[in-house]
Parts: C-alpha cells; sequence; structure tokens
C-alpha cells in the first residue's frame, strides 16, 4: 500500500517516525512518503519536506508569510496527485493539514487523521469540517473521544504514542552522561524552552534569570534539534548552565525539577516523573487573540488529562521570575513533589498504556483493506 503522511514539527516528526516503523510491521509492502523530519526519515520512506521549513508560530507570523504557506500547500496537492496514495495520513499540525484534508477529500482520497487538531480547546466549529473532510480519527487523549462524541463523530482512542517512546528508550548512564557533558554533581534542573526561536526567545530569558538564586543546581538548557547552539548561547551569561542539543529524553531521565514550555513536553515531563512548572509567554497580539477563542480552563496537557491542577501554569504576565522562583522553590519541596508524583501515576493510567503506534497502524491498514 502507498501512504502519505503529513507531520509538522518536532513532536509530529516523534510521532510520524513510530508510525512509520509500525505500519512496516504490519504492512510488508508500505510504500511511504512524508513531510516530517530527521525521525520519520530514519523511519524509512521518502522526505518530501523538512518541517523547519513550515515552522510558523502564533498569528502574526502565519500572516506574514502567507505566501509560502499558499505555495507550500499546492505544491503538496501536486506531489500527492503524482504518488496517488491508497491513504493521507495527518498528524496534528491543523492549520496546514485541514486545508490540504478539503482538497483531498472531494479528490477522492481516503482521509486519516491522527492526533486530533485541537478543536477541543478552541474553535469547535471546525468539528463540522473534520467530519466531512476526515474518514477515520486516531486520539491519543482520552478526553478527546469523550469530546468527538458530543458531536455525534465516532472516532478512536488509541492511547498516547510518548509512553512507548519513552519506555522503548535505553538508560542512561548518568556518571557517564555527567562527564560527556562536563556537568557536576548538584541535582539538575532541566530548561525545555520550547522549539522554535519566537518562543525560545520569549522564555529562556526568563527561566535563566533564576539560575544565580540557585548555586546548590546545575541548569541544564535541553536544546531543540531545530536550532543550533550559536543562538541560545546569547542568552547564556553564568557559568552553571550548560546547554545539550537533542538529549531531552536523557537530561529529563536524570532531572530533578524542571521549567517547561507548554506543549508536548509538559506531558514528557510528566512521564518522566519530574517535578515541573509550566510556562508560557507569547506575542501581546497572538496572546489577546488566543484569550478569547480559547475555552480551557488549562493550557498543559497535564492539567487537561487529569481535570485538576497537578502542575502551576504562568502564563503570559503571571510568568516573570518573582513568580517562577515561588513556584521552583515549592516543587523543591519534598511533600509536593510526593503528591505529585502520585498525579504522575495516575496520568500515565489515564493515557492508556502501550501499543499507541501499534493499533493506530493497524487501524489503517485495516481501514484501507474494507
Amino acid at each position: 500500500m502507498k501512504y502519505y503522511i503529513l507531520a509538522g514539527e518536532a513532536s509530529g516528526d516523534l510521532h510520524g517516525s513510530n508510525l512509520i516503523k509500525a505500519l512496516n510491521n504490519v504492512d510488508v509492502h508500505a510504500n511511504i512518503r512524508f513531510w516530517g523530519g530527521d525521525l520519520m526519515e530514519q523511519a524509512g520512506g521518502t522526505l518530501v519536506k523538512h518541517y523547519k521549513e513550515r515552522a510558523f508560530m502564533g498569528f502574526t507570523e502565519v500572516i506574514m508569510n502567507l505566501n509560502k504557506i499558499f505555495k507550500l500547500i499546492s505544491f503538496c496537492k501536486q506531489d500527492i496527485e503524482s504518488f496517488n496514495p491508497d491513504v493521507i495520513v495527518f498528524i496534528d499540525n491543523s492549520g496546514f493539514n485541514l486545508r490540504i484534508a478539503k482538497w483531498a477529500k472531494k479528490a477522492g482520497y481516503k482521509t486519516h487523521y491522527y492526533i486530533s487538531p485541537q478543536v477541543w480547546a478552541s474553535r469547535a466549529s471546525r468539528v463540522e469540517a473534520i467530519k466531512r473532510d476526515i474518514d477515520k480519527m486516531y486520539v491519543i487523549l482520552p478526553f478527546v473521544k469523550s469530546f468527538y462524541k458530543k458531536y455525534d463523530y465516532d472516532v478512536d482512542f488509541v492511547g498516547h504514542p510518548l509512553i512507548d517512546a519513552i519506555a522503548s528508550r535505553n538508560q542512561v548512564d548518568e556518571f557517564n552522561f555527567r562527564k560527556t557533558f562536563g556537568l557536576s554533581n548538584k541535582p539538575i534542573i532541566a530548561l525545555l524552552p520550547g522549539s522554535r526561536k519566537q518562543e525560545i526567545t520569549k522564555m529562556l530569558s526568563i527561566m535563566l534569570s533564576l539560575v544565580d538564586d540557585y548555586p546548590d543546581y546545575q541548569f541544564v538548557i535541553a536544546g531543540a534539534p531545530s536550532q543550533d547552539y550559536e543562538f541560545y548561547k546569547t542568552f547564556i551569561t553564568s557559568k552553571n548552565v550548560t546547554f545539550i542539543s537533542n538529549k531531552t529524553y536523557d537530561l529529563l531521565s536524570l532531572s530533578y525539577a524542571a521549567l517547561v514550555t507548554s506543549g508536548t513536553a509538559t506531558l514528557e515531563t510528566a512521564l518522566f516523573k519530574v517535578p515541573q512548572v509550566v510556562c508560557y509567554k507569547g506575542s501581546a497580539i497572538s496572546y489577546f487573540i488566543a484569550k478569547r477563542i480559547i475555552t480551557l480552563k488549562f493550557i498543559s496537557l497535564v492539567n487537561l488529562v487529569m481535570d485538576k491542577e497537578v502542575v502551576t501554569e504562568l502564563i503570559q504576565n503571571d510568568f516573570n521570575k518573582r513568580k517562577l522562583k515561588h513556584e521552583l522553590d515549592k516543587i523543591l519541596n519534598l511533600d509536593l513533589r510526593k503528591k505529585m508524583f502520585v498525579d504522575y501515576f495516575e496520568l500515565e493510567k489515564a493515557l492508556g498504556g502501550k501499543g499507541a503506534s501499534k493499533k493506530t497502524a493497524e487501524l489503517i491498514y485495516d481501514h484501507i483493506n474494507t
């Protein structure tokens, strides 16, 4: 069978790579062509466009790059027609993918979506378009299945692929890891400022403002694979800060606490059982618009899945040095850490266990052949 997969940004690349591996196991004759990243390319198939070419963040940046986006959409349609796949699989990245899905459905292609657009967070009106344009939807968060049920749309909850990604990784030798990257023996506070330049710029300087207040801890920046050290080093002014690129899981496995930009990383940090403070700060215009269309009481996936405040969220103006220091002090406290660990174990249960990629691949393959 021929599969055309469309994924954007680092998290989509990760989940797409595991899906490709699972598809190759389910279908020994799988021919896979995709938009994604390095991990998907390593998993097999043909890379068409790297997600770095369309990493636009926020309303203002999207508007500024509309011409480029429309050219990418046009090229994507032409490439799909040329490849003529048996199914198109969309992964997250709704702004781009839903436009392609509308065209693809009319053109007669089978359309599957893995990891739902966040219509449960804002603009629920898009559900009708999804029902019209998407043949099968596979969701990775339990509350999303319940959300769609309210709109009479039956979707498959397959569990969260991060559980497999984390469970399958090799154990880290802490001594060698610290030696390799020149780390001290102090407890590690991991800084996860995001993956895009715009968000890193807004997040990292505030995170790093705490360093001198915690001389007994080692601060480590988790560098995103999409950015190089030359970009990060302009923010680093203390000797008590180390930069480590593309080793986030290894870093989290050894961390005592973490400051994390809202997104998939909050869930990853929780699954590694690392106490965290969730942070987010966008442009004034983007935040003004988002506040009026997002209907959720939480922004972090940890709190959303648990439907209660497990981790503190510092958003926009609340994300400042004073409040961040206060919340970091709290998660360094033993009593709060114990409570957070209990909630983290309950979170993992709620996410449905192992096998998300395998279940999704099997469902896709079975649907194509029916």
